[in-house]
């Protein structure tokens, strides 16, 4: 597998190279129809959002205070890992900045129908600042086998992923298989000998870069500067069945009723979007 960094291709180009065989790639520059494209930099969420707060790691902090962190980071002490933003919540106001969502690449996208409210069962939207040593160290498939799309605003980060079939190489956890036992940046052979087998593929995102990872694919990431991004996760026909099992996984512990119930209102869901789909209904993120 290689992961191409492609110009102005065509939505049906990306559609028949990239997304139906379910192969990552790096868009050089679909963002450019977003008016945050150029704009987001450190200076400006601190001038304009600084006093925002989220928890990373169970702490609070400011913009600002994560903003100074990620630009002092380094990789013998970096900063925090993920520090994220929820942007319909958190941050709302950066919204008309990043329309379309989908680039006119990530389509359709049905979390962008008022049936899937935000933050429901892998629908997030989300601004994540990163520094040099951050890093995600155990590889890891989204939850929900929803595809994933990571735009660098500002700042260069690389990602690590797997070809398909490797599964068994990455150890799995026994009790999150979302979730590999082995560190990828510092193997220990002794424990995951079968690690040796596994192929991962780096790539270097840029600024203004995208970066598409097709669902259920083995993935990493590490920030080499201090980075932006914006990040937003898509569902559809081609990976909706994945999504709906997830869905009934996940909820393990709820009243078996309930989750029929909650299924059949998932199927529904699917039938109208669909007929959206069918009938080119146009969608927006809230």
């Amino acid at each position: 597998m290689e992961v191409k960094k492609v110009g102005d291709i065509s939505q049906k180009e990306f559609y028949n190279e990239f997304l139906k065989p379910g192969i990552p790639c790096v868009f050089k520059n679909a963002s450019k129809v977003w008016k945050a494209n150029g704009l987001f930099n450190p200076d400006y969420f601190r001038k304009n959002f600084g006093d925002r707060r989220t928890v990373v790691n169970g702490k609070d902090y400011t913009m600002s205070e994560l903003l100074d962190l990620v630009e002092n980071s380094s990789v013998e002490k970096p900063a925090p890992y993920p520090c994220k933003f929820d942007i319909p919540s958190q941050l709302p106001e950066i919204l008309p900045l990043i329309r379309p969502l989908g680039m006119n690449y990530a389509v359709p996208n049905w979390f962008e129908s008022k049936l899937f409210p935000s933050q429901t069962y892998g629908n997030g939207t989300e601004l994540f600042l990163g520094g040099p040593g951050g890093k995600f160290p155990v590889a890891h498939i989204d939850f929900f086998h929803t595809n994933a799309w990571i735009t660098q605003l500002y700042g260069d980060k690389n990602f690590i992923v797997y070809p398909r079939g490797q599964d068994e190489y990455l150890y799995p956890k026994a009790d999150n298989p979302w979730l590999s036992e082995v560190n990828i940046f510092n193997p220990d052979y002794s424990k995951h000998p079968k690690y040796k087998l596994a192929t991962p593929i780096t790539v270097t995102v840029n600024a203004g870069e995208t970066m598409f990872i097709p669902w259920g694919l083995w993935h990493s990431a590490e920030s080499l500067t201090p980075s932006i991004s914006v990040i937003f996760d898509q569902i559809n026909s081609k990976n909706y069945s994945n999504y709906m099992r997830d869905v009934w996984d996940f909820k393990k512990d709820t009243n078996k009723v309930k989750k029929v119930a909650m299924m059949a209102y998932y199927a529904l869901a699917r039938v109208y979007c669909q007929l959206g789909d069918a009938f080119n209904v146009k969608r927006e993120l809230k």
